[in-house]
């Protein structure tokens, strides 16, 4: 594969070139009982701009909004040369029922708030951070558009929603010439594949850049955590730090844990680290832009960096697909299923190339 942070990809039906790794700054501050301090993530963005990364996540409820406070200052002198993008609808005043979910007063304040603290007069790619079934879609879109009128957003993505919502809000969009999706922010890595029955198909079929977040599974791919920590998951003391938070999202189960297995005996066979095979594998799917990394220490971004030179072998690649499978369901399994394209093709040869 040998990859590097300035060989760009375009972002979904966009011309945006952005880096097959974004930088996200969720570990950008330290509100949150873990991430990196000020002056350490500094470094980190520093080393991710000198190798040639210009594509940064963030958003405006991250560390309480130290995230976007530090990218404010530290893109004051390069900010043209960079891809921000940052999200709403999370709650940013607890006990204002309007200062959360995706309605338009929420997505304009947002984006005010958000261009305050990154310190600019536009947000490169805007996303809709989680849904909440409430809002009426034509409502959202109708914002979006607006906003990218007015040259306080250029392009719009969404996260953490439904596939058939979001196929359904890209038709309205192209029918009504609204401003269309370009990305699409999803949990995917080897231990969360399911992404792949519908939301992975779904964006390339209607154009938007699949941005990975979590590819290491809250560092359950990067082999610091054994079967003892399964056992200790049941008694997590909810004290903030990431690996309470790991443990109690239910991360850590032995199926996962022989996953991790495999890319430990991958990692040793090619010579890097389990967090370069789990970052590697991502960007192996034709379906990917660019996963998200998140590192706290400039030695593990460094670490993270290293898997755009990992080259699988077709054996490998196998042994990784067969630990980390899931079943695809109905209707996935029997349309693909020999049955099922016995009924629609009969004894046809037919030589496919999507």
């Amino acid at each position: 594969m040998s990859l590097t942070l300035d060989t760009y990809r375009l972002l979904g039906r966009s011309g945006l070139r952005v880096s097959p790794l974004a930088l996200g700054a969720a570990t950008f501050g330290t509100e949150w009982g873990w991430g990196a301090e000020p002056d350490e993530a500094r470094k980190l963005f520093d080393l991710y701009v000198e190798r040639g990364g210009n594509f940064i996540d963030t958003a405006g409820t991250y560390t309480d909004g130290t995230s976007e406070r530090l990218l404010g200052e530290f893109t004051r002198h390069n900010r043209e040369s960079l891809v921000l993008a940052t999200k709403y609808t999370t709650l940013r005043r607890p006990g204002d029922p309007n200062s959360g979910g995706p309605h338009r007063k929420n997505l304009f304040a947002s984006v005010e708030a958000s261009l305050r603290q990154l310190n600019t007069d536009y947000i490169d790619l805007f996303y809709l951070h989680v849904w909440d079934f409430t809002t009426p879609v034509e409502e959202i879109l109708r914002g979006m558009d607006d906003l990218v009128r007015q040259g306080k957003i250029l392009y719009v993505a969404i996260s953490n929603a439904p596939a058939w919502q979001v196929s359904r809000m890209q038709t309205i969009a192209d029918l009504r010439g609204w401003s269309p999706l370009v990305g699409l922010q999803i949990e995917y890595n080897l231990i969360e594949r399911t992404g792949e029955r519908d939301l992975i198909p779904m964006a390339r079929e209607m154009g938007l850049g699949v941005m990975p977040y979590s590819p290491l599974a809250g560092g359950v791919l990067t082999g610091k955590y054994s079967r003892d920590d399964v056992h200790a998951a049941n008694s997590a003391s909810g004290d903030g730090t990431r690996k309470t938070v790991t443990l109690a999202n239910g991360a850590l189960t032995e199926r996962n844990l022989d996953v991790v297995d495999v890319v430990k005996e991958v990692a040793t066979e090619l010579g890097r680290t389990p967090a370069q095979v789990g970052l590697a594998w991502t960007l192996q799917n034709p379906g990917v832009t660019a996963p998200i990394i998140g590192a706290r220490t400039p030695a593990q971004l460094e670490d993270n960096l290293g898997a755009l030179e990992v080259d699988f072998t077709a054996s490998q690649l196998t042994r990784l697909d067969k630990a980390s499978a899931i079943e695809f369901g109905y209707p996935h399994a029997f349309l693909a299923g020999d049955f099922g394209r016995t009924l629609t093709r009969g004894d046809l040869k037919l030589e496919t190339r999507r």
